[in-house]
């Protein structure tokens, strides 16, 4: 399915450290099991110029913001001007991107932040990729278990794609709006340059240049 590749989703595969994991692979759930061994692997290629090693495993770079009642367990790399606000948790195996944004009392496991991505208050993104300038409002979350506790499906089109994985959250594509309060349940695709509409529960793939209010009412974008 064309609509659920990693070239659909993310226009620009260097928008992230972690670009040749896009390049090597089609979807972009099948990243996800490869964020822990690759920052391990690239944070010791870093420039100790540009980053510094705080802790086991967690590379910080020289130009980022990190509050003091932050805390960040890795591995982890926090990006170029990235900011990593107040009480923030990054529970491990996270890369921030360059100029991103995580806020007061949000929480990150297993996640690759693209780029200008912003998850600035109260937000739990787990075993999710956000795209370029993807942006989750206030109180969104990821859900990334199935109540039932069985692999997780993508539902795209009347069809049911396997994973593999038990644990997936949301895949954004580039320039996602997330309103505030938005329950991205297990295996949510959005495409790029989508609105989600507040106080949603999204579920499957949502198609790209949409606005989606409810899963009876997705509407196609004409200001693009």
């Amino acid at each position: 399915m064309k609509r659920l590749e990693n070239k659909a989703l993310f226009a620009d595969f260097n928008h992230t450290i972690a670009s040749v994991l896009f390049e090597e692979s089609t979807y972009p759930w099948e990243v996800l099991s490869q964020i822990h061994d690759f920052i391990l692997e690239i944070g010791m290629l870093l420039d100790p110029a540009e980053y510094d090693q705080v802790g086991e495993d967690v590379w910080i770079h020289k130009s980022a913001t990190v509050a003091p009642t932050a805390y960040i367990n890795g591995p982890a790399i926090i990006g170029p001007e990235a900011q990593i606000r107040h009480c923030a948790f990054i529970r491990a195996d996270a890369i921030v991107g360059a100029g991103a944004t995580v806020g007061n009392s949000t929480e990150l496991k297993n996640v690759i932040l693209f780029d200008k991505v912003e998850v600035p208050h109260y937000n739990y993104v787990g075993d999710s990729i956000l795209g370029y300038h993807a942006h989750m409002g206030a109180g969104s979350i990821t859900s990334n278990v199935k109540s039932d506790r069985k692999l997780v499906e993508i539902h795209v089109e009347g069809q049911n794609i396997e994973t593999g994985r038990k644990k997936i959250g949301a895949l954004l594509g580039d320039y996602v709006e997330v309103g505030c309060g938005t329950i991205l349940n297990p295996g949510s695709v959005v495409g790029k340059f989508t609105n989600i509409y507040p106080l949603s529960s999204v579920r499957g793939f949502v198609p790209e240049h949409s606005i989606y209010k409810n899963r009876n009412e997705v509407v196609e974008k004409r200001d693009y």
